[in-house]
């Protein structure tokens, strides 16, 4: 089994009802099994102003499929929530990020693992401090820093 922390997020539709949805849907996929999640998380969307609020979390699995694998899942789980790749950083009902996979850097295409933009984002790095304080980004260093770093993000906990 190797261990894997996945984003998620959502602004359309019903935003915590998705990322509830997305984590039973985690907990369901063959060979995989949730076993811790954040806190759900409201934050300002990154370049476009005019977007709703995203609610994002993160999650850690433990898991034998590859990474590959494991990013298919993902997307096939995104589309049947009505994901749409309109355009970059658009709007969405459910983002599913690979953010980690074991202690791997991978980089082929259309598979970048640790996620590259992960340690520039204060949505990304406060749930996964709350599941793991002491991970290392591999390529980045600890966790800590990198969250300092983005203090002037905006990032509330969701209440309730």
């Amino acid at each position: 089994m190797s261990q894997a922390f996945i984003g998620l997020g959502a602004n359309l539709g019903d935003p915590r009802a998705q990322l509830r949805a997305a984590l039973k849907a985690l907990d369901a996929m063959p060979s995989t099994r949730v076993t811790a999640q954040s806190s759900f998380y409201h934050s300002a969307p990154v370049g476009y102003s005019t977007q709703p609020e995203f609610l994002n979390a993160v999650a850690r699995v433990e898991t034998t499929l590859t990474p590959q694998a494991l990013l298919e899942t993902l997307h096939t789980i995104e589309d049947s929530a009505g994901r749409s790749r309109s355009f970059a950083n658009a709007p969405r009902t459910l983002d599913l990020d690979l953010l980690l996979y074991a202690d791997r850097a991978i980089d082929e295409p259309g598979l970048k693992v640790p996620h590259p933009r992960m340690h520039l984002r204060a949505f990304v790095l406060l749930p996964l401090a709350e599941i793991a304080p002491d991970i290392e980004i591999p390529g980045q260093g600890a966790i800590a820093p990198l969250l300092a770093a983005c203090s002037a993000q905006t990032i509330r906990k969701l209440e309730g």
